[in-house]
């Protein structure tokens, strides 16, 4: 059973009369629009999205990417084409032109980084679609959801603004192993010394307007050259030995980690750029951690029907048909019922078998037991043996002396041969995946051997 806010919905899972939990999966959750997130916002939701994916990107993805190309010689060379030349970018960032040695400068990255993501970027936005900007219908560009933003000039007396700088500048330092303060006196005097550049806007920019759009662009290819020269520019891992950034995972329930913080400055700011109504810590907290408000009232009735259920099942031979899966939301208010579903049966020529069976065999064999007694009891012939991630046999894969070596083996010795792992010794069973094939060599889907 489970419960979201006033819905709540219970699953009935006998073994061998219905299907399993995992065998029906929920439908995905709804995304936003990128070009909604990156460009159009209109709502709340919006902003603190957006604002949430950039504290991913900024001090998680690039300490991850850092850290692999200190440790990984094959990272460069691992990068996707479209992404190559980005990450690049953003390694020469995090390396060489922006790298702190002291938070001042964290503090001086944190205010560039303020004008870059709400003045600069706002103002390219605008220089590509002017306010007064009309379609070839002659319908006016910003109307219906298109809110025509507003670029923001920075100021030291704004609450937000500051809420912004210091908290960017305390997980910037974070990521650098630096000591970060609060000072509001030491923030303003390293702001004042801040030579910020002159915005110029670029032209032939593409910006996404549809959805449609987004999806139909194809991937950005990337200069050789310009990799090339970004490479040569970044000092090399050797130069960098044991040094790591500490890349900061999202923690919403600990509120000194300035985690909600600057992730509610960053999308009140995203909001004034769009004229959308700002949201509280707590409003933005609820949001950003997906946070569903448990309901009592909903929790007990999910208890309620759950309980109703166990009756049947207690009682013996109850059918299929009487077990019955519910489904609720108490603010419309609706309840709905509907037969549990009976699990998949696949044949076998000893008859048929679904999820909730196996093959049990007992004992330690050496592989060509194991592989004798599928065929003399069931007729089976093994063509493939795995153990988690990894191939124990394979009858099409192995050459004759790998074979004739792994025949006489346990299953155990050859599952601790190929994983190089000694297995649990308060295991009680190990479970194999096999393939199969029948008498006429044709493939055969079977359960899983224990």
């Amino acid at each position: 059973s489970g419960t979201l806010g006033t819905k709540c919905h219970t699953q009935v899972i006998v073994p061998y009369l219905t299907e399993s939990y995992g065998s029906s999966r929920d439908p995905p959750e709804k995304q936003i629009p990128i070009c909604t997130l990156k460009n159009f916002p209109n709502a709340i939701e919006h902003c603190i999205q957006w604002a949430r994916d950039h504290f991913e990107g900024i001090f998680r993805q690039q300490a991850e990417e850092v850290n692999s190309y200190l440790s990984n010689p094959g990272f460069v060379d691992s990068l996707g084409p479209g992404t190559k030349m980005a990450t690049l970018e953003a390694l020469k960032e995090c390396l060489v032109t922006a790298k702190p040695l002291t938070f001042d400068e964290c503090i001086v990255w944190a205010r560039l980084k303020f004008e870059e993501l709400f003045f600069n970027q706002i103002k390219q936005l605008l220089f590509s679609f002017p306010e007064d900007m009309v379609s070839q219908a002659g319908v006016p560009f910003w109307s219906g959801p298109k809110r025509c933003p507003q670029a923001l000039v920075f100021n030291p007396e704004d609450p937000t603004h500051m809420d912004f700088v210091m908290t960017a500048a305390g997980l910037r330092a974070l990521g650098y192993g630096l000591k970060a303060h609060n000072n509001m006196d030491e923030f303003k005097h390293v702001l004042s010394t801040v030579v910020v550049p002159e915005f110029v806007p670029r032209t032939g920019v593409k910006i996404q307007v549809t959805e449609g759009e987004e999806e139909a662009q194809p991937p950005s290819l990337d200069d050789d050259g310009e990799c090339a020269r970004l490479v040569a520019e970044l000092p090399p891992p050797s130069a960098l030995a044991g040094y790591r950034m500490n890349a900061i995972e999202f923690e919403k329930d600990d509120d000194t980690n300035g985690h909600i913080a600057f992730i509610t400055a960053a999308s009140n700011l995203r909001a004034r750029n769009y004229r959308i109504n700002e949201a509280d810590r707590q409003q933005t907290k609820l949001i950003a951690g997906k946070i569903i408000p448990a309901i009592a009232t909903t929790t007990a009735l999910a208890c309620g029907l759950m309980s109703l259920e166990q009756y049947k099942l207690h009682r013996e031979g109850t059918p299929l048909e009487m077990y019955k899966n519910g489904f609720a939301n108490l603010a419309l208010p609706f309840f709905g019922f509907s037969e549990p579903i009976p699990p998949p049966s696949k044949p076998l020529k000893d008859g048929s078998w679904t999820l909730w069976d196996r093959f049990d065999v007992e004992g330690d064999l050496p592989l060509k037991d194991f592989l004798e007694h599928f065929k003399t009891r069931h007729n089976l012939e093994i063509s493939m043996i795995s153990s988690g991630v990894s191939i124990l046999y394979s009858d099409f894969m192995m050459t004759k002396a790998k074979l004739e070596e792994r025949l006489p083996m346990r299953i155990t010795e050859i599952i601790e041969t190929v994983t190089k792992q000694s297995l649990n010794p308060t295991s009680k069973y190990i479970i194999l995946e096999i393939c199969c094939l029948d008498e006429s060599g044709e493939d055969v889907d079977t359960p899983y051997v224990r």
